[in-house]
């Protein structure tokens, strides 16, 4: 068919345009449809769920958009300088600015000591994990136990766009438990100044008995490269810190080889970080012995990385050590030095 000419020509772009200012009007009143019943849909799930972000804008809209049947929502955001609180609105988040100022509580024990949840259970969560519609039935049902206090939900960790099935970069941590039930373990002192605002390797703590759920969050980052490596760094300060100073006499999940999954991986952590060369050993075990070569290209970028962060703690201790002989050295002064020489 030729191309329409003459008054054919004009009825055509007169119907063209009514099409499209039509297509243009539909969109928007889909778009406000969506979001209103996205507000008013009826809670499902009767529990409350708490999101730490910063400058998440890339990820929250994906994390709060399977949220959309949970009672409450409340966004704990340190006052993000991209779209990260208006992204949380939008899907009607109660958002909460926290301002860390050092020291102890961090993020999350902050929101569950001060927000006030109207449900019993809470679940934290990620701006960059999500929960499958299997993971949200599967907690509808066990928030009804009476006997159980919190659950452990696995991750399945999605790195550079690929499902990382092996590495072993999936793991379980204690995400949902009972109002008033659950608080954070505290690894560092109350003088601690450092820029990890929110608890990064402290683990859930649960008074009485726990479980573990069969479905899987998904935690999928599409944040670049660069970003990543600069929060890792901030992570190995922080553990180095850990590692080389007290926690201020708070009480810590303790590690042990026949506990839990995450006291179990602090014991083996605590063993092989005092192995010469573990970051090599690091390397080897999740790129050859876990099988990560068959994740491609993300495996192993993913291991590397991994890899990395354990050197970078080791040389950051190095650094604290030296520094701290350094500072007994001038703070002994010269004395110290004749006192030696006579003794020999």
């Amino acid at each position: 068919m030729g191309f329409p000419t003459g008054r054919c020509f004009f009825c055509y772009r007169s119907r063209r345009t009514f099409q499209l200012i039509f297509s243009r009007v539909a969109t928007q009143v889909s778009d406000a449809t969506v979001l209103s019943a996205r507000k008013r849909t009826p809670a499902l799930l009767p529990i409350s769920v708490i999101v730490a972000a910063r400058n998440e804008e890339k990820n929250l809209g994906r994390c709060l958009e399977s949220l959309n049947s949970v009672g409450e929502i409340f966004v704990v955001d340190s006052f993000s300088t991209d779209c990260t609180a208006e992204i949380a609105r939008s899907f009607a988040a109660h958002v909460v600015q926290f301002r860390y100022e050092g020291g102890w509580p961090k993020k999350r024990q902050w929101a569950l000591d001060t927000l006030p949840r109207n449900y019993e259970w809470v679940l934290l969560l990620d701006a960059d994990e999500v929960l499958t519609p299997e993971l949200v039935s599967e907690i509808e049902t066990a928030i009804r136990n009476p006997s159980v206090n919190g659950y452990y939900i696995g991750l399945d960790m999605y790195f550079l766009s690929r499902w990382l099935r092996h590495c072993g970069a999936s793991f379980y941590k204690l995400s949902l438990f009972r109002r008033g039930k659950g608080h954070f373990e505290c690894r560092t002192s109350n003088q601690d100044t450092s820029m990890c605002d929110m608890e990064v390797h402290e683990h859930v703590m649960v008074d009485g008995p726990t479980a573990r759920l069969s479905e899987r969050l998904v935690h999928r980052n599409v944040t670049s490269l660069s970003r990543y490596i600069q929060k890792h760094d901030q992570y190995s300060n922080w553990e180095a810190r850990v590692w080389s100073g007290p926690s201020g006499g708070h009480a810590q999940l303790q590690p042990a080889f026949f506990g839990s999954q995450a006291q179990r991986r602090r014991w083996l952590k605590q063993k092989f970080f005092k192995v010469p060369g573990s970051s090599v050993w690091l390397f080897f075990y999740r790129y050859v012995l876990r099988l990560g070569f068959l994740d491609g290209v993300p495996g192993l970028i993913y291991c590397g990385f991994q890899a990395i962060q354990c050197f970078h703690v080791k040389a950051k201790l190095y650094e604290a050590k030296m520094a701290a002989r350094a500072l007994s050295a001038d703070r002994c002064g010269p004395a110290a030095v004749d006192d030696t020489y006579v003794r020999h």
